[in-house]
C-alpha cells in the first residue's frame, strides 16, 4: 500500500481514537463522583467504582487501537523524514551506524549551542529549550530507526537459521 494511502487511512483512526479515549477519560475523572452514594444491587458495590472501572477499560481499548496506528504511521512517517534527510532506503548496519554518529552530532551540537542560545537576553531561556526539544526529537526517530534496522536483521537472521533448521531436519527425514 502507498504511504499517502496508509496515512490518509491511519491518521483519522488514529484521531477518533484518540478523542474517544479522551472522552472516556473524562467521563472516569467526573462521572464516578456523582454515583458515590448509589450501590449496585446483587453485587452490592459501589457504582461509581463499576463506572469508572469501565470508562477505564473502554479508554484502555481505544488507546490500544491508537497505539496500533501510530505505530504504522511511526513506521511511515520515519521513512518519509530519513529519505528527506537524504539517507539511503536500504536497512543495513552501516545506515544504523551512521544515524548512531548522527545522534552523537546532534548531542555535541545541542550541548554547545544551548549555553550561547541560554545568553541572549530575552528569549534565551526560550531558544535553548527549542534547540533541546528539537535534538531530542531527532535523537528519538534516528533511535527509533536504528531500532527497527537491528530488528529487521534479527529477523532475517532467524528465518535463515529456522530454514536451515528445517532443511536439515527434512534431510534427516529423508535419508532415515
Amino acid at each position: 500500500m502507498a504511504k499517502g494511502e496508509e496515512i490518509r487511512r491511519r491518521f483519522p483512526r488514529l484521531a477518533m481514537n484518540l478523542v474517544m479515549a479522551i472522552i472516556f477519560w473524562l467521563l472516569s475523572v467526573f462521572v464516578p463522583p456523582t454515583l458515590t452514594s448509589l450501590v449496585v444491587p446483587g453485587i452490592k458495590t459501589n457504582a461509581s467504582l463499576l463506572v469508572w472501572v469501565l470508562a477505564i477499560v473502554i479508554m484502555a481499548i481505544f488507546l490500544i487501537r491508537a497505539l496500533s496506528d501510530a505505530l504504522v504511521l511511526g513506521d511511515v512517517l520515519t521513512d518519509v523524514f530519513v529519505k528527506r534527510l537524504g539517507i539511503k532506503e536500504e536497512r543495513t548496519p552501516k545506515r544504523a551506524a551512521r544515524e548512531f554518529v548522527y545522534i552523537i552530532i546532534i548531542v555535541l551540537v545541542v550541548t554547545a549551542l544551548s549555553p550561547l542560545l541560554g545568553s541572549i537576553e530575552t528569549y534565551g531561556s526560550y531558544l535553548s529549550a527549542a534547540a533541546t526539544y528539537i535534538g531530542l526529537g531527532f535523537i528519538i526517530v534516528f533511535i527509533y530507526d536504528i531500532g527497527r534496522i537491528i530488528y529487521k536483521i534479527i529477523e532475517e537472521k532467524a528465518e535463515s537459521f529456522a530454514d536451515r533448521l528445517a532443511n536439515m531436519a527434512q534431510k534427516d527425514k529423508n535419508s532415515g
